[in-house]
């Protein structure tokens, strides 16, 4: 029987045109979207300062260097300069509130969702109340609340009051209609000595670790390395406690560095920038085909992969035509910005404003006092939150504490209960089995929707201008309000949330990298 001949001239693996070309076609429909997407942005852009401009209002950043003209209620800095350091002022508020925020309603929502899983009744009704009271009562309405209830406390009172002093513990915490107060933990003159000669001392510590960690590796047996770290790095501390003060030389190398720094020319600043861009882009490409690498050489790489690494160059090139052309002036800005605060790092190991040399305690507190006169304030020692400051705080925590707990309690749940049964079958404490076996397998199905809430309770700091409180978008509609700069401070509403919210992805991401199984 005859075998069907392929037909001659065709080879059985030609490629097929271009209009039906897979690759070519992924490449086109991409490269298509990219381009109309920039192309819209562009032109919703040029529409919006155009029709601006008609209106007398011109789209630009000067205003951030001219006069504030208005004053902050708390804050960095209450009566700024400029406008930009009213924003940046309102910035750092903003990134106060969420990350104590952040810290407050993980721990708050891990008691009470441990306090949900409780055997013992009356922690059991607490958190379910706690849960479902907070979490179904919108949180703009919760910060409101807690306004109105911190407004209607008691007056505060110093001590010759005939009423005697504010409290509810004097001299440590202060809960009044102006706002609560608590002592202040601060890092002193001698923290930057401290951490110098602290990470000086812990180069050999860390050396002593990894003898001890490869002697175990070698010989077996019960490793130590933990507890002898731990111990070395306790009398490193109390050596860079008491003798910091030895470190004051680095002043000297620090304003060397903050002149050679402001001495760079514009040139080669964008030379080295243009270099970074480029290098990290060839760096990746180059991770990436490693990646693809098997024992039997590179793997077959697809068209997603291609459009990887050009699109890793194309950004490369585009930061390089930014830093030459269309931004020359960002070189400068680094420039500046460096000197600064080299400057600035090499005063931290001089004399201060007294001429005083540096070299004491490198952590400090305070705590709260009450100033004397006719009308009583919180004095400056300790750590004050105004009434506005505290609605917000309060509320953010509570809401997000409770979906926190909800949270904590399904990774627990989630967690087989044979891990349970053989925590105990070893002779582990409910409080041992829940720290060593459950919580950690638990937090690696948590933090996903744990970064979620994150996310959430540092956007939901906008919500702030209900009641007033300083952070950035209030202080940014304080600007606009006197410049019609008001597309520009949108601009910087965005990009500021935007930059949080990528941070928090990160380092969510990170963590959760970290405590992932790693399998075969």
């Amino acid at each position: 029987m005859a075998l069907a001949q392929p037909i001659p001239g065709r080879s059985q693996h030609e490629r097929p045109p271009l209009w039906r070309d897979a690759a070519v076609l992924k490449w086109l429909i991409q490269i298509s979207v990219m381009v109309v997407v920039i192309a819209v942005l562009w032109f919703l852009s040029r529409v919006a300062s155009t029709n601006l401009a008609a209106k007398g209002f011109e789209v630009n950043f000067d205003w951030m260097s001219g006069p504030a003209n208005f004053q902050l209620g708390e804050g960095i800095d209450t009566v700024p300069n400029t406008a930009g350091r009213a924003l940046w002022a309102g910035m750092v508020n903003t990134l106060r509130m969420a990350g104590a925020g952040i810290l407050l309603a993980t721990a708050l929502g891990i008691v009470v969702g441990l306090a949900r899983l409780s055997s013992n009744w009356l922690a059991n009704k607490i958190g379910s109340v706690f849960v479902e009271t907070l979490r179904n009562i919108p949180v703009l309405v919760q910060i409101i609340l807690w306004f109105f209830i911190i407004s209607e406390l008691g007056a505060l009172r110093n001590a010759d009051s005939p009423l005697g002093e504010s409290g509810p513990i004097p001299g440590w915490l202060y809960i009044s209609q102006k706002g609560i107060s608590l002592p202040r933990v601060f890092y002193a003159d001698g923290f930057y000595q401290f951490m110098a000669l602290l990470l000086i001392l812990a180069v050999p510590i860390y050396f002593v670790n990894r003898s001890l960690h490869a002697k175990r590796d070698r010989e077996g047996g019960e490793s130590i390395a933990g507890r002898v770290t731990l111990g070395l790095l306790l009398v490193a501390a109390l050596i860079a406690w008491f003798a910091n003060g030895i470190m004051s030389f680095l002043e000297v190398p620090l304003y060397a560095i903050e002149d050679a720094w402001r001495a760079i020319p514009q040139p080669l600043m964008q030379t080295v920038l243009m270099l970074i861009a480029l290098g990290a882009a060839f760096e990746f490409v180059r991770r990436f085909l490693n990646s693809r690498r098997t024992p039997a050489g590179l793997a077959k790489l697809t068209d997603d992969d291609y459009f990887r690494m050009v699109f890793a160059v194309v950004l490369a090139l585009a930061a390089s035509v930014i830093v030459w052309i269309v931004w020359p002036g960002l070189s400068s800005w680094i420039i500046n910005s460096g000197g600064d605060f080299w400057g600035w790092f090499g005063d931290k190991f001089g004399a201060d404003v007294n001429d005083v040399t540096r070299g004491s305690r490198p952590i400090d507190a305070m705590r709260p006092t009450i100033g004397t006169g006719r009308f009583s304030n919180f004095g400056p020692t300790g750590l004050t939150m105004s009434v506005n400051f505290a609605a917000v705080f309060l509320g953010l925590v509570f809401y997000t504490a409770s979906f926190v707990a909800e949270i904590v309690r399904g990774g627990i749940l989630a967690v087989a209960k044979g891990q349970t049964e053989a925590a105990a079958a070893l002779g582990l404490s409910r409080s041992q089995a829940l720290r060593k076996v459950i919580l950690p397998q638990a937090f690696r199905i948590v933090m996903p929707p744990l970064g979620n809430q994150y996310l959430n309770l540092t956007k939901n700091t906008s919500l702030a201008i209900a009641v007033g409180m300083t952070d950035i978008v209030q202080v940014g509609q304080s600007v606009f309000n006197k410049n019609n700069q008001f597309l520009a401070v949108f601009i910087i509403w965005g990009a500021f949330y935007l930059i949080c919210s990528l941070t928090i992805s990160v380092i969510v991401n990170y963590i959760n990298g970290r405590l992932a199984i790693v399998e075969r």
